[in-house]
């Protein structure tokens, strides 16, 4: 395969079917006070950083490559306070991936190394698209912390199986 056209399948498979399956399955074993749990007022809560992620997605890949306009209001995702239900955020997040891979998937390879603006600075389709992947990753390994430090619980995401782990999520490559 092609490399453009394989990082953009790569892409698409990372946000759908590893790291917001992941996500889902964490917090549909919470109770909605844990989803806006915060240590400390510095930190974010799950609830503030699925707000943080959806905005990202859609300022980065839906805006920046796809060119709808930037309505993102970046402060507002890291000062919600008032718990939002976590099938509306939930929902938020699934739409703003949704978004994202739609402009991933209909995006010509060619089109990777186009310059396009996000916050105010220039940077290659490739470029934008590689940093949401891996701020989706980040924030997802923050996500899942904080469920298993408010569960107390192993969230099972992996068996061994003759000692290699294998992946045991809801969308996991064995599905």
């Amino acid at each position: 395969m092609e490399p453009g056209t394989e990082f953009l399948d790569r892409s698409q498979y990372f946000l759908t079917r590893e790291l917001l399956p992941k996500i889902r399955a964490a917090i549909l074993r919470m109770n909605e006070e844990d989803l806006w749990w915060r240590p400390n007022d510095t930190s974010n809560s799950i609830g503030n950083l699925m707000l943080h992620l959806a905005g990202n997605v859609r300022q980065w890949i839906v805006s920046g490559v796809g060119g709808a306009a930037d309505v993102r209001r970046r402060q507002e995702e890291f000062d919600q306070r008032a718990p939002i239900a976590r099938d509306e955020l939930l929902e938020q997040l699934t739409g703003a991936v949704e978004e994202a891979v739609a402009v991933i998937a209909s995006l010509p390879r060619e089109r990777l190394a186009e310059e396009v603006e996000v916050q105010g600075r220039r940077v290659s389709a490739l470029e934008a698209i590689y940093h949401v992947v891996e701020h989706f990753s980040m924030h997802t390994g923050q996500i899942l912390y904080i469920a298993k430090l408010r569960s107390g619980t192993d969230l099972g995401f992996y068996e061994l199986v003759d000692e290699i782990p294998r992946a045991r999520w809801e969308g996991s490559p064995r599905e």
